[in-house]
């Protein structure tokens, strides 16, 4: 009778201690943070500093909540004049609200990162750094890039190694010294190398690439991806598009994620008006690590969209949810609902027929809902 107990007891233990093993990290992407010269009026003050907090006040919660928040910074830190498209300088209040707002790490290998040449490189990471802002992707030399990256993010026992990379620079050369991770299998098989020599559990690469406007993946994006899977890539976000594209999920046997390629998550905040880059998705998983596991888990997405002062008068930029829920409740103006309504419906129809496994949306504006339910 005691043997039996003393078995049941150290069964117990054991069941207890895999559920104290057992961890879980929340983490949540955003698509390209712009600045063109619209939002720049927009945001100066009358005595010469910008603000933006009110931009993503109603989007603060949300990505606070995440552990780890990841967010395109498609612009430069390059220092006055402040520029928009096509060479983007942006105050260095707009990194500051980003960070406000909850991201913990910028993605900078863009195709806009070297639009104030290398020095914009050096100040932008000056900058980043003087925040205490994670960032990768760009570098100041060789040496700083082979201390730094790949990027290892530590969250009690989880070890996520974060790479970055984009297709090109508007055919603007890094000088002085300044590294950009550039598109190159090479290069990336060895940094895939390094990740697992640093004992990463999972590794997520953020890749700049496909076509501007367009709403599906091309060839080159497919193959792209599915090289990084087969060399260990587990998990793939892209940006540079400006427009959502669909996700794919490849699961086992068990139904478990084995890999996720989100293609493009859209314009997180910009100035673009062609009915789809208004637009984007959030995206959310969770990574549980439970002994020598590893899973993805509850992939989702969230629908927004950037309120214009062109359309809303005296008001500033903004990030709406665009679920059709709060459109219907909450949105009077009728060209705003509209160019809401078309973004909601066709991220619909992209979604229905081209994502591949179990992906889902979610709604985070609980609090904004009901408050203009209750105003009304």
């Amino acid at each position: 009778m005691n043997r039996t107990l003393f078995l049941i007891y150290i069964l117990f233990l054991s069941s207890i201690t895999r559920l104290v093993e057992a961890q879980t990290i929340s983490m949540l992407f955003a698509g390209d943070a712009m600045q063109h010269e619209a939002q720049l009026k927009d945001a100066i003050n009358s005595n010469g500093s910008f603000f933006y907090d009110n931009n993503f006040e109603l989007i603060k919660d949300e990505i606070t909540s995440a552990d780890i928040a990841v967010v395109n910074f498609e612009t430069t830190l390059g220092g006055s004049p402040y520029k928009g498209y096509p060479a983007f300088s942006s105050p260095d209040e707009f990194a500051i609200a980003l960070k406000r707002c909850g991201f913990d790490i910028f993605l900078t290998a863009n195709n806009h990162c070297l639009d104030k040449g290398s020095f914009g490189v050096f100040r932008t990471i000056n900058i980043l750094d003087s925040l205490n802002i994670k960032h990768l992707g760009t570098y100041k030399s060789e040496y700083e890039r082979n201390t730094k990256y790949p990027m290892i993010i530590r969250k009690g026992d989880v070890k996520i190694g974060m790479l970055n990379y984009t297709y090109g620079t508007n055919g603007i050369t890094a000088k002085q010294g300044a590294i950009v991770d550039y598109i190159d299998t090479t290069l990336i098989k060895r940094d895939i190398a390094f990740c697992n020599i640093k004992g990463a559990d999972i590794i997520i690469a953020n890749v700049h690439w496909g076509d501007e406007y367009q709403l599906i993946q091309n060839i080159h994006q497919k193959r792209l991806a599915e090289w990084l899977h087969k060399k260990g890539v587990r998990i793939i976000i892209g940006s540079h598009p400006h427009v959502i594209q669909p996700i794919e999920t490849v699961t086992d046997s068990c139904g478990n994620i084995e890999a996720l390629t989100v293609f493009s998550l859209g314009n997180f905040i910009s100035n673009m008006r062609t009915k789809m880059t208004k637009g984007a998705i959030i995206f959310r998983l969770n990574i549980v690590k439970e002994n020598d596991s590893i899973k993805i888990v509850n992939p989702r997405y969230a629908k927004i969209f950037t309120q214009r002062p062109d359309i809303v008068k005296k008001q500033p930029y903004k990030i709406l949810p665009c679920d059709s829920t709060y459109i219907n409740s909450c949105v009077t103006i009728p060209k705003l609902k509209e160019e809401m309504m078309i973004f909601n419906k066709e991220t619909d129809r992209v979604f229905k027929k081209h994502n591949k496994g179990e992906i889902n949306e979610y709604f985070f504006f609980k609090n904004a809902l009901d408050s203009c339910i209750n105003e009304k």
